[in-house]
């Protein structure tokens, strides 16, 4: 206990005499009572004690059976515990430990409680032969000795030596270094390819020109006078002491294509470094216009075309500008019929960037694109769209804003291509003016006159039409019907007007009716009035008759009571002279504004007095004409007449043509009475008489008014009961309507149709004939059962207003007196609604329409697939739609994407790089004319199962399948796993050791999922065969080509006694092992004949290998089992060459430095050693800096039939070999070769 050295107790005590510096890390035991190494002493006699314990109980688990382990478990765990808590507790010098240190300790106590007490076996005989190998690794070799393989597989002395090369800097070249566009076109002939050199002056540049149209590939040769004269240009641009900064050289090409650096000579006539790049120069997009019709009419669509030569896709910017109002700029991306197809090949170019000779440049070749422009014209004037601005796929524009102020040159698009203008032309709108159906125009026999035509416009006019085409028709007066329809004898007439103030100069009488009107451009429309009656009234005449006046009281004569009757047109201007015997004449002049009227003629003066009427004037005609001819005579003499008069005989009457009309007549006298009336119409007067009438007032009913105009009705006599008549003078004048009330509808843009936005409210243009107001009673025809109540109108032209889609039918109107008549051939009118975009997608075999979702085909995974979809509406479109998975394993996912389209037919890609069930919401949808409207879009719904490829597999993957060689019959069943649909079309491999052609063998019709393999003999030959699953495909027909490295099983064909070689190759390596399967009952006995002796090895399995130790020829002739004896073995000759391993010097074995210029060449020398023709590769890596490892750049790989070879190299590095080999062998320091880096080769 105290036999410590003393140096130990002297560190003790110098630990001790610390301790009061720290009181809290003093041991729990005064070193003083017991020193420190007895106390570690102490504490390992403890640890071991425990420990011998706890074998104990280990072993007494298998003696006694316990079967309480988990008791035994916490136990040892609590004894851990506190053993190392309590050490801990002591604070011994050197056996203090730190918090993780204690935990690991616990931890590791925990594990072997664990193994120990529940009794897991842990292989430590294993792991110790496994680490022993690694120290101790033999194998018997050809010469029956015990070889360390890796003395022979390492063998460093067959690669020797390297050459590094280093450069001095040098210069380089670029091409297009900002990646800039370039075009070439009308207006700009050539384009200017910049390319950057650095730390060079270059005297040669050689340019590859690859044709975008044809794809030939050219090589432009810049010569050392033209690069001079562009790097004396490029240093202008720099100061003369910056020698260094890189240069850029401007280079003009007038041809399209795509440029790259080929080859660039400096003055050392060495190449020069060319970065990677590009220059494409493509045609410069060109926009224009296909001319069209300039005149158009309000309403009417544009409908022009915009015509661009461009590399697709391409943007368009273009203006509109309305009477010199400017509407803003519009842009339109246009994309070309099939992107992914342009996609794809653009792609693959760029791809193939370093192998110019598989450059495919057509996706930037020239397209024409047309695009339709249609637009509503729905203001009048000067319209006027022009193209702004046109940019290509690589951002190329053409700027044509700045060229609608110059004169376009000989070649640039000229200004009428660029721009389209419209003159909009309002529709003429014609009617009568003061002349209708109600209110005739009358005119003097015999003398011309215009018809009142008033000329309007919906909107302002901005131009003037010049000449009007009017096409109307013309009835006679006396052929005119009572509905004033217009029989077959009417005539159409047509006239051309240029000033619609002088009208049209007619003659004869009769109704005049609008048809059309048209200016020079457009259709115009007639509103109402349309129709208007010339009348030729008759000329007017007077005739007389008198009564004399008596004197109430004494009965003589005190005046004559003349009656006039006049014809013609009222008001009347009566001359006529008055002459008293023995005073004179005084001429007297009456104004009568009837066609009846008395004119009292009562002398203030006694005296025989003679009245002459002489002339008269009407409305008409205002020129007196002489009444000389009917001696219009009269001398007085008067009677006292009865009274009557008609109430209201000053207001207008109206009444419906073919009815009758009642007058209030107020009668005073001694009834009865008998009523003389007359009833005046065209001329034509017609005496009535009413007799016996005895009350007052008397309501007078006449005939029906069968024709139209004004009538004349007009009180002539009255006959009291004393018998005395009383001429009278009571007229009331009749208008009745020339025709009935008439309605039919108008025409929008000569149409009774027209088309608007869905919901918006349409006027509906009407024209009425009659008197205001009307009321017009019309319906929808799609409407069966419901009723829309009568309007009130007020106006000729007036409008309905109406909210809904459909035909729209007047069925009767009413005028503010009459009942009237609807036009047949005018009395529909349709609003359509404009279309609402819709999305279709175009059935066919792979897509069907299974109750509200279409199916489309299944596909197999990965397979490329798409989905034609067709819009109807506006063009351009937008839409979106939802893509929802549900794969086979795993959670849903659900992604959303938006999309523009410009055309009415596109196509979506489906997805297919995942397996399951996918659907494609088509959720929203607008165009040019609507947006999305959720209550209107019924969603469609694309459904598409993407199938997975079916798979195969070995259950047993790696085990080994026995077969007789001649048991066809016999042999072992694989068990093969299918995954898919089936029935399966399986085809397998199965690759003989050794042998590089394989025999392939198919197998049709797997019905199940878990397939029985039985190989046939005729697949098989002696020895172990590898099976590859190569292909697996299911009734779906969906295939997969298996990995060649996937899993796979082996099989061995044996026979009784035999040896074969596991390969068929007969050359081998040194350190390659020769390897042999015996077929037979182990132990064997195998002769053979190596370096002149005969040797023979025992073999206590059925594999005998050996490792090739030496070069030589290696000679099975016999082989034995355990039924045979070495006097009756199988006699073999199985003949094996070992050859010896090629080795390579480079620089003789040395390691060499060269330093060469940039573009300057070293010579390296390889000195072979082996049998030729020799294989061999070599790298270039960085020169390794201190600390850090080289990097390999490039590997190269070489050939030389000689047993020395020179290379040159230009480039800086570390030049190495890493594998060679020569006619049979192979030997590589690189990892990746396998173990001991070397092998035999079979291909050569």
């Amino acid at each position: 206990m105290t036999g410590s050295s003393p140096g130990q107790e002297s560190n003790s005590q110098h630990e001790y005499t610390k301790r009061p510096s720290a009181p809290s890390s003093a041991p729990a035991i005064p070193f003083n009572i017991i020193d420190a190494p007895s106390q570690r002493l102490y504490a390992s006699l403890l640890y071991a004690s425990l420990m011998l314990w706890r074998l104990y109980d280990y072993f007494s688990l298998y003696s006694d059976n316990v079967d309480d382990v988990f008791w035994l478990f916490s136990k040892w765990v609590g004894i851990d515990t506190a053993f190392l808590y309590g050490l801990s507790a002591l604070r011994i010098p050197w056996l203090q430990w730190s918090s993780s240190t204690f935990t690991t300790l616990f931890i590791a106590h925990g594990v072997l409680n664990w193994l120990l007490m529940f009794r897991i076996s842990v292989p430590v005989l294993a792991w110790l032969g496994a680490t022993t190998k690694i120290f101790y690794d033999r194998e018997l070799a050809v010469s029956e000795r015990t070889v360390k393989p890796a003395s022979i597989l390492q063998n460093s002395s067959l690669i020797l030596g390297k050459q590094i090369i280093h450069i001095l800097p040098e210069g380089s070249a670029i091409i297009n270094p900002e990646q800039d566009p370039f075009c070439i076109g009308s207006a700009k002939q050539s384009a200017t390819l910049p390319i950057q050199i650095n730390q060079t002056m270059p005297i040669q540049i050689d340019l590859l020109r690859v044709d975008l149209d044809t794809n030939e590939h050219e090589i432009i040769t810049i010569s050392a006078k033209e690069v001079k004269k562009m790097k004396k240009q490029a240093d202008r641009e720099y100061s003369t002491k910056d020698l260094t900064s890189p240069r850029t050289l401007l280079y003009a090409v007038k041809r399209t294509g795509l440029y790259r650096l080929q080859r660039v000579i400096d003055e050392s006539r060495l190449e020069v470094l060319r970065r990677p790049a590009e220059a494409i120069v493509v045609r410069c997009p060109i926009g224009s216009i296909k001319p069209v019709f300039r005149h158009k009419c309000k309403g009417e669509l544009s409908n022009f075309e915009i015509q661009v030569d461009a590399t697709p896709p391409v943007k368009i910017r273009y203006s509109k500008i309305v009477n010199l109002d400017d509407q803003g700029h519009s842009v339109l991306s246009i994309h070309p019929e099939s992107p992914a197809s342009i996609l794809t090949s653009q792609l693959g170019s760029m791809a193939s960037v370093t192998q110019a000779h598989n450059l495919d440049v057509a996706w930037a070749r020239t397209q024409s694109i047309k695009i339709p422009l249609n637009e509503s014209l729905g203001v009048s004037g000067e319209w006027l769209y022009v193209i702004d601005e046109v940019y290509d796929a690589f951002n190329n524009v053409a700027n044509y804003s700045a060229l609608q102020n110059q004169d376009p040159g000989p070649q640039r698009t000229s200004k009428a291509q660029l721009a389209q203008h419209f003159s909009v032309h309002e529709r003429p709108r014609l009617a009568f003016q003061g002349c209708d159906a109600q209110n005739a125009m009358k005119v003097e026999k015999g003398k011309p006159r215009s018809l009142p035509i008033q000329l309007s416009f919906n909107g302002q006019s901005k131009f003037k039409d010049g000449r009007y085409t009017l096409l109307y028709s013309f009835k006679p007066q006396d052929d005119t019907v009572p509905d004033q329809k217009h029989a077959e004898t009417a005539g159409i007439k047509e006239a051309t007007v240029k000033d619609m103030q002088r009208g049209v100069e007619v003659r004869e009488p009769g109704v005049y009716t609008l048809l059309s009107v048209s200016s020079d451009y457009c259709e115009g429309e007639i509103l109402e009035p349309s129709s208007c009656s010339l009348t030729i009234p008759p000329e007017p005449d007077l005739s007389i008759s008198y009564e004399t006046i008596p004197d109430k009281c004494a009965g003589n004569s005190i005046g004559l009571l003349v009656g006039l009757d006049m014809l013609g047109t009222p008001p009347f201007r009566v001359y006529y002279t008055t002459k008293q015997k023995g005073v004179g004449v005084t001429p007297q002049v009456v104004d009568v504004d009837r066609l009846h009227t008395q004119l009292e003629l009562r002398p203030s003066h006694a005296g025989h007095y003679t009245y002459e009427f002489s002339r008269l004037s009407d409305a008409v005609y205002r020129d007196p004409h002489s009444l000389a001819h009917k001696s219009l005579v009269l001398e007085q003499d008067v009677k006292p007449p009865a009274s009557a008069h008609i109430i209201d005989a000053d207001l207008r009457r109206k009444a419906c043509m073919g009815e009758p009309t009642t007058l209030t007549v107020q009668l005073s006298g001694e009834p009865p009475f008998k009523l003389d009336y007359e009833l005046v119409h065209n001329d034509k007067r017609m005496r009535h008489t009413i007799e016996d009438i005895y009350d007052s007032p008397y309501y007078l009913t006449t005939d029906p008014l069968s024709g139209g105009g004004e009538y004349v009705l007009a009180l002539t006599s009255l006959t009291d009961k004393s018998g005395c008549k009383t001429a009278l003078a009571e007229e009331v004048k009749i208008e009745v309507n020339m025709q009935r009330p008439r309605a039919s509808f108008g025409v929008v843009n000569s149409k009774r149709s027209t088309a608007a936005l869905e919901g918006k409210r349409i006027s509906l243009p009407l024209r009425l004939q009659g008197e205001s107001p009307w009321v017009v009673y019309y319906r929808r025809l799609e409407d069966l059962n419901g009723a829309i109540p009568p309007i009130l109108l007020r106006h000729n032209n007036d409008y309905i207003d109406v909210s809904n889609e459909g035909t729209y039918q007047i069925t009767h109107v009413n005028d503010a007196s009459c009942p009237g008549t609807v036009d047949s051939s005018a009395n529909q009118f349709t609003v359509h609604w404009i279309p609402r975009p819709a999305l279709s997608i175009p059935q066919g075999p792979l897509v069907v329409l299974e109750g509200e979702m279409y199916i489309k085909k299944d596909v197999c995974q990965g397979d490329e697939d798409a989905t034609d979809i067709s819009f109807t509406g506006t063009a351009p479109f937008n839409f979106e739609y939802e893509q929802r998975l549900k794969p086979i394993q795993g959670s849903p996912s659900v992604s959303h994407k938006k999309v523009n389209s410009g055309l009415h037919q596109d196509s979506i890609k489906m997805e297919t790089s995942e397996a399951g069930l996918y659907k494609y919401k088509f959720s929203k949808l607008g165009d040019m004319s609507y947006n999305h409207d959720h209550r209107r879009f019924q969603p469609l719904i694309i459904q598409q199962r993407v199938h997975p490829r079916p798979s195969a597999s070995f259950i047993e993957p790696g085990k080994t399948y026995k077969y007789c060689q001649q048991d066809e019959r016999g042999g072992e069943l694989v068990p093969v796993t299918l995954t898919g649909q089936p029935p399966f079309h399986l085809e397998l491999e199965i690759r003989r050791h050794a042998i590089s052609k394989p025999e392939i063998m198919t197998i049709p019709h797997i019905e199940t999922n878990r397939y029985s393999l039985h190989i046939s003999q005729h697949h098989l030959a002696l020895g172990t065969h590898s099976v590859i699953i190569r292909k697996v495909q299911d009734s779906r027909g969906c295939q997969r080509r298996m990995d060649r490295n996937a899993p796979h099983v082996q099989v061995s064909v044996a026979e009784l006694p035999s040896i074969s070689p596991l390969e068929e190759q007969k050359d081998y390596c040194v350190g390659d092992r020769i390897s042999y399967t015996l077929a037979g009952a182990p132990p064997f006995n195998v002769f053979y004949h190596f370096e002149g002796r005969e040797r023979k090895a025992k073999v206590p399995n059925t594999d005998f290998r050996r490792i090739a130790e030496k070069p030589g020829e290696f000679v099975i002739t016999a082989v034995s089992d355990q039924r045979s004896s070495d006097t009756c073995k199988a006699r073999i000759e199985l003949a094996k060459t070992i050859h010896e391993m090629p080795s390579v010097r480079v620089s003789k074995g040395r390691v060499s430095t060269v330093e060469i210029h940039e573009g300057g060449l070293a010579e390296i020398l390889f000195e072979f050693g082996g049998t030729p023709p020799f294989h061999f590769a070599y790298t270039r890596s960085t020169t390794p800096s201190k600390g850090k490892k080289s990097e390999i750049l490039e590997t190269k790989n070489e050939i030389s039939h000689e047993y020395s070879k020179t290379i040159r190299a230009s480039e800086e590095g570390v030049y190495e070999v890493v594998s060679i080999r020569d006619r049979y062998c192979a030997f590589s320091t690189q990892k990746a070769q396998g173990k001991g880096g070397q092998k035999l080769l079979t291909h050569r």
